[in-house]
């Protein structure tokens, strides 16, 4: 079942969300509806997010089954669901926290680009967007959370190259925030968003859409021209 790929924990004005599927956190559609179900609990619960995933390994990516045998009808869904969740990442009002526990490709390197503070544990770990390495096309909505969050060098050199980062490579390329010894990333990304938790939400809120007014725009746009079905059956 859905639900039970992703476990959600209240502690006081944090909610801890935890994607766990036994193995390494593909983003399935049933894996990106558990994660939308989690953020609507935690935005209906008014508390600061910290989400996190699997010991060694925080997201392998989209269910690759889906991108390269499923219908135009099937990867644009799954697209959609994951391009949504980074959407209402980048613009949730109140602070979201995420703890790399380990590799990250995409899309779980996109929803670090979305986030408001990233740690990541330290190890011999991946980060980053290898799409061009295994066939695909780096999505538009992608595209635009790159240009956003990455150095404009480490954000054309990763996408046309499909270059992985390690953890202290992430930092300097601002894939991360922060990089901390593994068995302190728990503690660190808590403490985080504990802190964060305790700023004035309204201000948080309207001062997050303020700045980061053009990239939301830009991202909706490259959504819905690229997976509304109606502009993308267009375009096909």
């Amino acid at each position: 079942m859905a639900a039970d790929l992703v476990r959600s924990q209240r502690d006081d004005l944090v909610s801890r969300i935890t994607m766990d599927d036994g193995k390494v956190n593909v983003f399935s559609p049933d894996m990106l509806a558990a994660l939308h179900g989690a953020f609507d609990r935690a935005e209906a619960d008014g508390t600061a997010v910290l989400l996190t995933g699997r010991p060694e390994c925080f997201s392998a990516g989209f269910d690759l089954e889906v991108l390269r045998g499923g219908t135009f009808d099937d990867v644009r869904a799954l697209l959609l669901l994951g391009a949504t969740l980074a959407e209402r990442i980048l613009t949730f009002p109140a602070p979201v926290v995420v703890a790399c526990s380990g590799h990250a490709f995409p899309a779980g390197a996109f929803l670090l680009l979305a986030a408001d503070h990233r740690i990541g544990a330290r190890g011999q770990y991946k980060l980053g967007l290898n799409e061009v390495r295994i066939g695909l096309t780096l999505p538009w909505f992608a595209t635009v959370l790159a240009r956003y969050r990455l150095g404009p060098a480490y954000a054309d050199h990763a996408a046309v190259t499909g270059t992985m980062f390690d953890p202290d490579g992430a930092l300097v390329a601002g894939l991360l925030d922060a990089v901390v010894p593994r068995e302190d990333l728990e503690a660190a990304a808590l403490a985080a968003a504990t802190d964060l938790a305790a700023l004035d939400r309204q201000a948080h809120a309207a001062t997050k859409l303020r700045m980061r007014r053009d990239v939301a725009r830009d991202l909706r746009g490259a959504i819905e021209s690229e997976l509304t079905p109606a502009r993308s059956a267009a375009t096909a």
